[in-house]
């Protein structure tokens, strides 16, 4: 079906940062598969891993224990601070397990209609609770009527919660970064506020790390700069770094919730993926990528700023480790075709930003390719 606008190109094969096409043009790649590939492409860890797991078994459903699963909710676990892991294929699944947990704490705490504080341009899924969840008019039109029980509210606006008055709400649902609604990164009592507001008022505070998981901001979890706990956080993306994964994990009470019978997948949790997220977790702490993310994105970053000071169409350079974006003053999705001709990979989302999500193995070398390739086409784009 024709669901993508995709680029008029089609890639052979990958090495790190770099993607070749079917005729043999190098391409450096800045959205790693859209925050997925953050070991960029074919890690000799990763290939390993399903190379050996594919050879010994595959699949045996989650009717039977899986050693790998219990390993791998064993490290996620110890490594964020939360009790226990649902595991699933994609980051819109582990938002629908987050959703019906909540929808499930509501419920036992006698709400009938329990109702999730959601944010203007977040991005949850493209499934019919996700899509609903979702602050985007676009991506919503023609899907109705929507899932009931969301109540939106303006991101990073303290006082828009603190001002919601309804008694069925039971959570808020909240992307420590957004990253589809243009790399907005929220003020730094942020998460705090919204940690102390949940335990006043008995939410859950429940956070979407798709995109900010696995050490892209810097952190091996975003909420880890805020030294805070959420009740619930979901990962998918980077987590297996290609392969599908996606968990839903949680602590205290909320871990409760979801008992025998009352959710499932079929694949979520298999041995092939779990090999693989094993594989990308050792590499991420013995590479110290998150460190690396912090620091190599903050000097990308410092440098577009530099680059573009006397630009007056860049409004802003945003970035938290290697989560960048660069916002013009107009609507620029043409660059990224433009970037594409010249053998860059970028993305543009929320109209006017440039986003950026290399892959944390970046090197300095290729990070300066970065800035000074696209660094002139932003120019050459702005000067017209």
């Amino acid at each position: 079906m024709p669901t993508y606008a995709r680029l008029p190109v089609m890639f052979d094969r990958g090495e790190g940062a770099w993607l070749w096409d079917k005729q043999g043009k190098r391409y450096l790649d800045a959205v790693a598969g859209v925050a997925v590939c953050s070991l960029g492409h074919a890690h000799p860890a990763v290939h390993e891993a399903l190379c050996a797991q594919a050879g010994r078994l595959l699949h045996t459903s989650n009717l039977y224990q899986i050693e790998l699963q219990e390993q791998l909710a064993d490290e996620l676990a110890q490594a964020s601070g939360l009790d226990s892991a649902f595991f699933c294929n994609s980051g819109a699944e582990a938002n629908e397990a987050a959703i019906k947990l909540a929808r499930r704490y509501g419920h036992l705490r006698g709400i009938d209609k329990p109702a999730l504080v959601v944010m203007e341009g977040s991005f949850h899924g493209r499934t019919l609770a996700t899509l609903s969840a979702t602050g985007n008019a676009k991506v919503q039109e023609g899907f109705g009527p929507l899932v009931e029980g969301f109540i939106r509210v303006p991101y990073d606006d303290l006082a828009a919660i603190e001002a919601v008055d309804h008694p069925d709400v039971v959570a808020i649902l909240v992307e420590p970064i957004q990253g589809e609604g243009g790399v907005r990164i929220p003020g730094a009592d942020y998460l705090p506020r919204l940690r102390q507001i949940c335990d006043r008022r008995q939410w859950l505070l429940m956070l979407d790390e798709v995109q900010t998981g696995i050490g892209r901001t810097g952190m091996l979890f975003a909420f880890q700069h805020d030294a805070i706990l959420p009740d619930v956080f979901t990962l998918a993306k980077a987590l297996g770094n290609g392969v599908p994964i996606g968990a839903c994990m949680a602590r205290g009470i909320a871990a409760e919730m979801l008992t025998a019978g009352k959710h499932g997948s079929t694949f979520g949790g298999n041995p092939l993926a779990c090999s693989a997220a094993l594989a990308v977790l050792k590499t991420v702490r013995e590479n110290h990528l998150a460190e690396r993310a912090k620091t190599l994105g903050a000097r990308i970053a410092a440098d577009f700023r530099s680059q573009f000071v006397n630009n007056p169409h860049v409004v802003e350079v945003r970035a938290k480790g290697m989560m960048i974006g660069i916002e013009l003053d107009r609507p620029c999705s043409e660059l990224v075709a433009q970037a594409l001709e010249e053998g860059l990979l970028i993305n543009v989302t929320a109209e006017k930003t440039i986003r950026l999500l290399p892959p944390l193995i970046l090197t300095d070398e290729e990070a300066q390719l970065l800035v000074s390739r696209l660094g002139a086409l932003v120019s050459r784009y702005t000067a017209n």
